[in-house]
């Protein structure tokens, strides 16, 4: 394993990466003449919307906002219309778990004539932009409220209802309407509707239909029990561009990795195996890079495992592919991230450990540096990030990511397991862990048992022989650093814990384990209660599925019962209107600490949601100054 190189003078000011990124979301327009892109440019300011001249970048741009509100995101969907995603902050407290203070809505554009219009019906999202029908766009809305019984069941199964909106005119045409036996309706390049999701409530089963082309019948082609798709999804990512009739699915069908299957729709079975590999699930489809052109049509794969890997199927998308990795200084993960309907004009997307993110324009034969999202990290100061893997002390192989700073080694490490628990953790650019390491700390990921994408027997160990929430999926989190101290690069009297989330709820685990590796943890947004956290979303929970997730919290570890073993340090950060983790956590916590009279620091970020989206430049300034000063002074003797 390689060493971050040269020890580095001076970290760079915490402010650096606490600022919000500069530019992002660059897209050009479906002619090419335009060039959009999304600036936040000020450290505390809210996004705006610059629209360029493609053919001379230097000419002064066209600056759009939506004071009070803040854009999120946009889309060309068409040559002169912008579609954006817009939210504002309208409460100061939550209304309970999973009810922020944030209210949403779409707004449109015309570039030309500056005209805005905003949509304020519930929930309304774009399905099809309908290259082959300028300015018409297919929105979907919710049918009802997000009240009663079946408001329990996702989203993902909720009938909508489909209308085409003329961008013009701004009237709306009922297409289709979904119901609870047929709804969540996907449309093919053409606009037609080919593919629908529908919920059995009686049976609690979800049912997959598609219609044959030139008929308006849905057809059932597959049913699943909704206590087996946790582990055993079943995912149509597109329509096979080899075989007439057939979908592309990424599913496992038996294997404990998923792969891209190709799935006979009529014969109601899997056909056969396209891609698949032993190590890492596939993570779906790759789309053509012009969409304009070439509609929801399937290019390729896609999969994570040092970086993002695509497996192509279609010869000329894979030699452009590489065409453009060459042109790239410091290629990692590339994206052709918007490309002109002549396929002349596009915009690549570069990012990796050491590139938080830069953009280039492609017109007219050239390559033009757009800008980047974080232009004051430079490239050779940021840190590696090799893709591991290490033997836990019962065998189980854990992959693991790790951050290795400038220097010579041992460093001080800082294990940050990821939140979720049943999520993971990629190779690319790390805000926190490049924080960390700028500031001299060896930071690992580990992809503990019950981490996504790696095969489901790994998600699974985390429910094997009950819950090991606490137990082997904590051993997993103190393998990783005794691993790095077994190959040196760790010092074994400088080790803390940074988490957030459940990664936060791992940090408060960690403050109570004997025999006790760490100096001190740092434990944010944690569950500190996990059946007082179960509870909320208990009532969405039912069969195996809740039996399962209700098991796993309530007899895996609770650190709000296991504060008077705390042996180390505690920084406590939590945010003041989190509604994944309601703030209830870190004060019934607090109270415990100061009952058994334990050393312990405590942050409230004012404002602040549970998301990384929600945390802006005062929370994160706030949040990196109290991380580094604490490791650096307060974790363990001396500091860490």
């Amino acid at each position: 394993m390689e060493t971050g190189g040269d020890e580095l003078s001076d970290p760079y000011p915490l402010d650096y990466f606490a600022r919000r990124p500069l530019i992002g979301n660059v897209r050009v327009s479906p002619d090419g003449a335009h060039l959009a892109l999304m600036k936040i440019p000020s450290r505390k300011g809210d996004p705006i919307i610059e629209v360029y001249d493609a053919t001379d970048l230097g000419k002064p741009p066209i600056r759009m906002n939506a004071d009070p509100m803040e854009i999120t995101r946009f889309r060309w969907v068409s040559d002169t219309d912008i579609l954006f995603d817009l939210r504002q902050q309208v409460r100061k407290q939550i209304e309970g778990f999973n009810r922020g203070t944030y209210e949403y809505k779409l707004g449109l554009v015309n570039v030309e004539t500056h005209k805005l219009k905003s949509f304020e019906e519930y929930g309304i999202f774009l399905e099809h932009r309908l290259p082959n029908k300028p300015n018409k766009i297919i929105v979907s809305l919710f049918e009802g409220g997000d009240e009663g019984p079946r408001a329990r069941v996702s989203q993902a199964f909720r009938p909508r209802s489909y209308h085409e909106l003329d961008l013009k005119r701004g009237t709306k045409k009922l297409l289709i309407r979904g119901t609870w036996a047929v709804g969540n309706i996907t449309f093919d390049g053409n606009g037609n509707p080919w593919l629908a999701r529908g919920y059995d409530y009686g049976k609690r089963e979800l049912i997959w239909y598609w219609r044959p082309p030139g008929s308006k019948d849905w057809k059932e082609f597959r049913r699943e029990h909704q206590d087996e798709f946790e582990f055993y999804p079943f995912n149509v990512v597109g329509i096979d561009p080899e075989q007439p009739g057939h979908a592309l699915v990424v599913a496992r069908n038996g294997h404990d990795t998923l792969g891209l299957w190709s799935y006979n729709l009529a014969g109601k079975m899997f056909s056969e195996a396209i891609y698949r590999r032993a190590d890492v699930d596939i993570g779906g489809a790759v789309g053509h890079t012009n969409p304009w052109q070439h509609p929801y049509t399937a290019t390729g794969l896609w999969y994570i495992t040092d970086k993002t890997h695509i497996e192509f199927f279609d010869t000329a998308e894979e030699a452009l592919q590489r065409q453009v990795e060459g042109l790239v200084p410091h290629a990692h993960d590339i994206e052709i991230l918007s490309r002109a309907r002549d396929g002349a004009t596009m915009v690549i997307h570069n990012a990796g450990p050491r590139d938080p993110g830069t953009y280039y324009l492609v017109k007219d034969g050239r390559l033009t540096l757009i800008g980047g999202r974080q232009p004051l990290l430079e490239y050779e100061r940021l840190a590696n990030v090799e893709f591991v893997s290490y033997e836990a002390r019962d065998g189980t192989r854990i992959p693991a990511y790790v951050t290795i700073p400038h220097g010579e080694p041992p460093f001080p490490l800082v294990v940050m397991p990821h939140g979720g628990p049943f999520a993971r953790d990629y190779g690319g650019y790390d805000e926190w862990a490049q924080m960390l390491a700028n500031n001299g700390y060896l930071v690992v990921q580990p992809q503990y048992r019950g981490s996504t994408g790696f095969g489901i027997r790994l998600q699974r160990a985390a429910f094997a022989g009950g819950s090991q929430q606490g137990y082997k999926m904590q051993d997993d989190k103190d393998d990783a650093a005794t691993h790095l101290v077994g190959l040196g690069l760790a010092d074994p009297d400088r080790i803390a814990m940074y988490g957030w989330s459940y990664g936060g709820y791992a940090a408060l685990v960690a403050a109570s384990r004997t025999p006790q590796i760490y100096q001190c943890v740092i434990a944010g947004a944690a569950v500190a209660d996990p059946v007082m956290q179960i509870n909320y979303y208990r009532w969405e929970l039912q069969g195996a599925v809740r039996d399962r997730h209700v098991k796993f919290d309530e007899l895996g570890i609770k650190p709000v019962e296991d504060v008077d073993d705390v042996n180390v340090p505690i920084l406590l950060v939590h945010g003041d209107v989190d509604q994944r983790v309601p703030l209830d956590h870190a004060k019934k916590y607090l109270k415990r600490l100061d009952e058994y009279g334990k050393s312990y620091k405590y942050v409230e970020l004012e404002g602040a949601d549970h998301f990384t989206n929600t945390l802006f430049y005062d929370h994160k300034i706030k949040l990196y100054e109290s991380i580094v000063e604490y490791l650096a002074e307060d974790c363990g003797p001396g500091g860490l």
